[in-house]
């Protein structure tokens, strides 16, 4: 993961909780068809992610609350080749990392507090990547969740690369990271693919 440690800034509550909502808003706006759009433009981008990094072991997360929904782009990247596994991440207790199980396609789901599915039972999966949901982000890499830290612990104990994945209208000069946040190792959004500090891979 990058060490990105010194883009701490001092904390401001009110203000990361403004560009959290403010982001969340403008995804929930996006009318249905401008929202495929984009959809199929990042759906690319993850593309030539996969094709570079190879992973076999992919997390996603289920969409919520109108981010991009990654299911059918994680469906044709199951079918493309044998051997791959896709997995959802679940939260077991609260103030620990999540735990990644095996999702299939139409497999039985049970919904945790908030309401978003996860597979109910399997052994726990080490991701070779994990695709990130984006909120409010900047080009170093760093993100605003929804205020639970379950990414920034899970990151943290689990050696994988993480790719946030979001439209471009949560982009923001600065997120406000604190020292516990963990910065993504790319970033996928309809405008392209990132390094995390804000460059485009060459070619």
């Amino acid at each position: 993961m990058n060490d990105s440690s010194c883009a701490v800034t001092p904390y401001d509550a009110t203000l990361r909780q403004t560009l959290r909502d403010e982001a969340v808003r403008r995804r929930e706006a996006l009318p249905a068809a401008q929202r495929a759009a984009l959809e199929g433009r990042i759906e690319a981008h993850l593309d030539a992610l996969c094709a570079d990094l190879a992973p076999q072991v992919l997390a996603f997360c289920w969409p919520w609350r109108a981010e991009p929904d990654l299911r059918p782009w994680v469906t044709r990247w199951l079918s493309a080749a044998p051997g791959r596994c896709a997995a959802l991440p679940v939260v077991l207790e609260r103030h620990q990392p999540l735990v990644f199980r095996r999702w299939l396609p139409g497999m039985q789901m049970e919904l945790d507090r908030h309401g978003i599915p996860h597979p109910p039972a399997g052994a726990a999966l080490r991701p070779d990547l994990v695709l990130v949901p984006l909120n409010a982000f900047d080009a170093a890499g760093f993100r605003l969740g929804y205020g639970g830290g379950y990414f920034d612990r899970t990151l943290a104990a689990l050696p994988t690369v993480a790719a946030g994945v979001g439209f471009e209208l949560g982009r923001t000069a600065s997120v406000l990271p604190q020292a516990h946040d963990r910065p993504m190792d790319w970033l996928v959004t309809e405008a392209g693919l990132f390094r995390a500090g804000g460059t485009a891979p060459a070619g």
